[in-house]
């Protein structure tokens, strides 16, 4: 009796590694396939010897001395004045930047820290937080908004407290679009316009509070996961 010729095509088995054939190029030079360098993300390797005092936390502690500053700038004269809402723009742009480049610092130099993974998003909620109070201070965004998303901020906040022994929960991609959408339609709000401005501000505002609360629930899991992954080690 033959053997049966075995069958090839995409369900073709081989039957023992004899019948491995290793790729070659043109000229009959086997081709070593290297899988790809996995590398971690800095902000999920614990922080080892780094100091907290270094210029990537300095910008995030400046991040929050500039709130009640821009607070101050947005609030005076009930926000019709309008020297005064370019100044908060001003502050708001700048303490904005500061988020950008605080979590660049820390990833390209070796400088990330617990700390400053835990008081990063805190900085941006304070932020965040007395730019929606004030504009909803001076009737510029309705107060429904201001409270949907600061539930969820200080709800995610308290996530971050509870799970907080069991490791830290970095912000994650979604988080950082909310705070980007977010920080685009207040800078809108806080400019002194109208019109065609305050459309874009609240479509803007309205993918910000769809991803705030999408990405609200998502914490949710990530600190359930987190604390049963701890628990089970």
């Amino acid at each position: 009796m033959t053997e049966p010729t075995p069958r090839r095509g995409k369900d073709a088995r081989p039957r023992d590694w004899r019948e491995w054939q290793p790729l070659r190029s043109p000229d009959g030079t086997p081709i070593r396939l290297h899988a790809p360098e996995l590398r971690p993300d800095p902000a999920d390797i614990p922080s080892q010897d780094v100091s907290n005092w270094n210029i990537a936390n300095v910008l995030t502690m400046l991040r929050i001395a500039l709130v009640p500053l821009f607070g101050w700038l947005l609030l005076t004269q009930d926000g019709d004045n309008n020297a005064y809402r370019w100044g908060a723009f001003a502050v708001f742009v700048a303490a904005s930047i500061t988020d950008r480049i605080d979590g660049e610092i820390a990833r390209a130099r070796g400088l990330v820290t617990d700390f400053g993974k835990m008081m990063d998003p805190i900085a941006d909620k304070a932020l965040m937080g007395m730019a929606l109070v004030g504009l909803s201070m001076i009737d510029r965004v309705p107060w429904w908004v201001t409270i949907v998303i600061l539930v969820r901020e200080i709800g995610v906040t308290l996530l971050r407290l509870w799970v907080i022994r069991h490791g830290v929960l970095p912000a994650s991609r979604g988080g950082k679009l909310k705070t980007f959408l977010q920080a685009v339609a207040i800078g809108f709000f806080v400019l002194p316009y109208a019109g065609a401005f305050v459309v874009i501000a609240w479509m803007v505002m309205a993918a910000a509070v769809v991803v705030t609360v999408v990405t609200g629930v998502d914490y949710v899991f990530r600190a359930l996961s987190l604390r049963r992954t701890a628990k089970a080690a």
